[in-house]
């Protein structure tokens, strides 16, 4: 067995406190993965396989500035517990029966196991995780019923926490489970809460659940110094959040900024290009020729865009921990995304605004056929998809009083770039160590109506912000404003995907 991590308290507090969580399950149910998600870092060895785990492992989780400190230990899984069960059942004082036994580690292992993950919850637990994989039907699941008899016999406050629960769902959907599992585990004496806290996509508002159940099951002399360690605990994730809420603020503040000017042109070859658009399919003639300055400087905004998504995803992963590079989603369709504020008088204006809704069908047409080649990717949490349609409402945006006209990223796209940067954080948050290196996948749909209801409150304060870019600010001048409405819509959008949080 490792060193027990829950030394003597360091000097601090003088009710500094040692809790202790012992993990355990059946064997290969994931205890080790769950592990290093919570601890945010690799420990043990994983692999689909029985009884990985051989001794039972000590981890520190967090220490508090006051000298208490919270561990957790990784145990071996139970084994035969219907045969365990049996045996214990046989004995008048069951646990020191069993532990008095010597069963060989290789030649029958899974008492062996067992053995040792009961000797952890005697000697060190204060309170038992007990993971259950969510993955089976409750009646299915017969091991259930042997190895809660052996923990009821341990007399330890138990939590059970449902693990391969796949991905994240809707809150019906996951309250539903666990009454599933509740019904399941009813009648035993030492479960006290049932809780959704799979390894591979968890979030920390599911941890600080978790916590807040070990706090209310502990002896009364223990909760203060846990208090202490839950704190500690929140303020390491709340860290992390307003971290990310930074990047994603500088991330938007720059694409608000950002212009790309053109060379003067003439108002002919506008006209030219958008009537263009509305034959779709047909190459333009050396009459309707593309302006293709037009289309470089579009080129070079998309690729500084493209170029600030992927860092600032890579930063928001090294801040939660994980490795990995950000993905690349080649877009299509980015050139619809585009705003070109040209120097034209107000009935000028007012011909071409009218030609910008037919445009649309001729962008795609012109992107189909290689006209408009921009090249590399833009991982931005599924921006196309958080635009929708509305992303298309206004292609070109023609604006009089300029010197120099130039390229910028309308409205519409900021608003966009708002949704998918949440998108990309709850993806990130909710990313557990057990998937491995950090890879972009398909976001819950679920996720983008509540994200979507998240930012709704904040819309009128974000038209006012993109108002301002007439004045050409810096990206500096953007970002408090930003960082407190993505930090008000993301802590709404926990709130809505978790309704115990308190936002």
């Amino acid at each position: 067995m490792s060193q027990d991590p829950a030394q003597a308290p360091s000097r601090g507090a003088p009710d500094a406190t040692q809790v202790s969580l012992s993990l355990v399950s059946h064997t290969n149910a994931g205890k080790t993965t769950l592990a290093r998600t919570l601890l945010g870092r690799e420990i043990g060895e994983v692999r689909d396989a029985a009884h990985v785990t051989d001794l039972a492992e000590g981890h520190v989780l967090i220490d508090s500035a006051e000298g208490d400190r919270l561990s957790l230990w990784d145990t071996p899984g139970f084994g035969d517990s219907h045969r365990l069960a049996r045996r214990l059942e046989q004995s008048a004082n069951p646990v020191i029966w069993m532990l008095a036994q010597v069963w060989d580690r290789f030649r029958d292992r899974p008492l062996w196991s067992s053995q040792q993950a009961i000797r952890n919850v005697r000697d060190r637990a204060d309170v038992v995780l007990y993971l259950v994989n969510a993955a089976e039907d409750p009646a299915d699941a017969a091991y259930v019923d042997p190895e809660l008899r052996i923990l009821d016999w341990m007399g330890k406050p138990v939590i059970a926490l449902l693990n391969q629960t796949g991905a994240p769902r809707p809150p019906a959907e996951e309250a539903a489970e666990i009454a599933r599992w509740e019904a399941r585990l009813r009648g035993t004496r030492t479960v006290r809460k049932v809780l959704a806290l799979d390894a591979f996509a968890r979030c920390w508002v599911q941890e600080i659940a978790l916590l807040e159940a070990v706090e209310d099951v502990l002896p009364a002399d223990k909760r203060p110094g846990f208090s202490r360690l839950l704190g500690a605990w929140q303020a390491r994730r709340e860290r992390t959040f307003a971290a990310s809420i930074h990047e994603l603020a500088r991330r938007i503040a720059r694409a608000a900024a950002d212009a790309q000017d053109l060379p003067p042109g003439r108002l002919r070859d506008t006209l030219r290009e958008l009537g263009s658009s509305l034959r779709p399919g047909r190459a333009p003639d050396d009459g309707e020729r593309v302006d293709t300055a037009r289309r470089a400087a579009m080129r070079a905004l998309a690729e500084r865009l493209d170029a600030d998504i992927r860092a600032s995803t890579d930063r928001l992963i090294e801040l939660h921990g994980l490795q990995g590079r950000a993905a690349q989603v080649v877009l299509e369709r980015l050139a619809e995304h585009y705003a070109v504020e040209t120097p034209v008088d107000e009935g000028r204006a007012a011909i071409l605004g009218g030609l910008v809704a037919g445009s649309l069908a001729g962008l795609k047409a012109d992107i189909a056929t290689g006209g408009l080649t921009l090249g590399g990717g833009l991982l931005a949490g599924g921006l196309l998809g958080a635009l929708g349609a509305a992303g298309l409402a206004r292609g070109y945006n023609l604006v009089r009083g300029k010197d120099v006209a130039s390229v910028t990223w309308s409205d519409e796209v900021l608003d966009g770039l708002a949704s998918s940067a949440l998108l990309g954080y709850l993806a990130v948050a909710h990313y557990g160590r057990g998937r491995g290196d950090w890879s972009a996948s398909e976001h819950p749909p679920h996720w983008e109506a509540v994200v979507r209801e998240a930012l709704e409150p904040q819309r009128g304060a974000l038209k006012a912000l993109w108002a301002g870019r007439a004045q050409r600010p810096s990206s500096t001048e953007f970002e408090p404003a930003l960082e407190r409405l993505l930090a008000t819509a993301a802590r709404q959008a926990l709130a809505r995907l978790y309704p115990g949080f308190r936002p």
